[in-house]
């Protein structure tokens, strides 16, 4: 999955797509670079981000998502929302997926459109809101309830209508999480596995690289890539990063030195 972050203010790449024909050549190169899937967003979700209005989220996403649908029909699309509104007119502007950091919890109306449209949803846990997450995330049982939180969420999207094939499950690296629990989460993907649904990791360029690296957010794509490696041997379905290319001749070695 191809980051287009088409915002102001991304902690690596706030500001690079915001005009549609910008983001329309990244999306070329994503695909030129192998991305299977373009997640489209706009209001950044890092830590103590403010929220972005929903004309303005409207504003940046639509008109990106109409281009990139016009010049490439096939490619499947994402939106990285928590808005109902801004899901409904992205599903009807041709995205496919809703990206939904919250698991559906903060618009009241999300389960609504999900229900109505029944797209794959990538459901993720965040502990608390971006404003608060990194405060002071404590956790009783860290794997236990992002776990349990996951399973109740991929539950509520089957009862919406949500094929099981189409609910994606992350754990949501760096959404209320220390350091450790980020390297907990990443030695742990079998756990989420169990539940029987696709799991998704996003360890692109997040400050837990920049703890290990000592490096600022654009200058962590090789770490990135060691843990889209490590990912892979994990036996992960999906990986979120920005540098696409770099992580898709990783991704092809690994397959190659996995087969029999």
């Amino acid at each position: 999955m191809g980051i287009l972050n088409v915002t102001p203010d991304s902690f690596s790449d706030g500001g690079l797509y915001n005009d549609p024909e910008a983001a329309l050549r990244q999306a070329e190169r994503l695909l030129e670079e192998g991305a299977d899937i373009i997640d489209i967003g706009g209001e950044s979700t890092r830590p103590f981000a403010r929220p972005v209005p929903e004309e303005e989220e409207l504003r940046r996403v639509i008109p990106v998502i109409e281009a990139i649908r016009k010049h490439f029909p096939e490619v499947p699309l994402s939106v990285d929302t928590y808005k109902a509104r801004v899901a409904e007119e992205a599903l009807a502007a041709g995205a496919d997926f809703v990206n939904e950091v919250s698991a559906l919890r903060f618009d009241p109306r999300m389960p609504e459109v999900i229900a109505r449209w029944r797209p794959p949803v990538i459901l993720m846990h965040m502990k608390g809101t971006p404003q608060t997450m990194q405060l002071d995330p404590r956790y009783k049982d860290l794997l236990g309830e992002i776990r349990s939180f996951l399973e109740e969420r991929a539950r509520l999207a089957e009862s919406l209508g949500v094929p099981r094939s189409g609910i994606i499950l992350d754990p949501g690296l760096g959404f209320g999480k220390t350091f450790e629990h980020n390297l907990i989460l990443l030695r742990s993907c079998s756990l989420f596995q169990e539940l029987g649904y696709p799991v998704l990791y996003g360890p692109s360029r997040k400050a837990f690289l920049g703890q290990i690296l000592g490096k600022e957010a654009r200058e962590r794509d090789a770490g990135t890539a060691a843990v889209v490696a490590y990912l892979a041997l994990q036996g992960a379905d999906l990986v979120r990063v920005h540098n696409v290319g770099l992580c898709r001749d990783v991704l092809q070695v690994i397959e190659a030195l996995k087969e029999k």
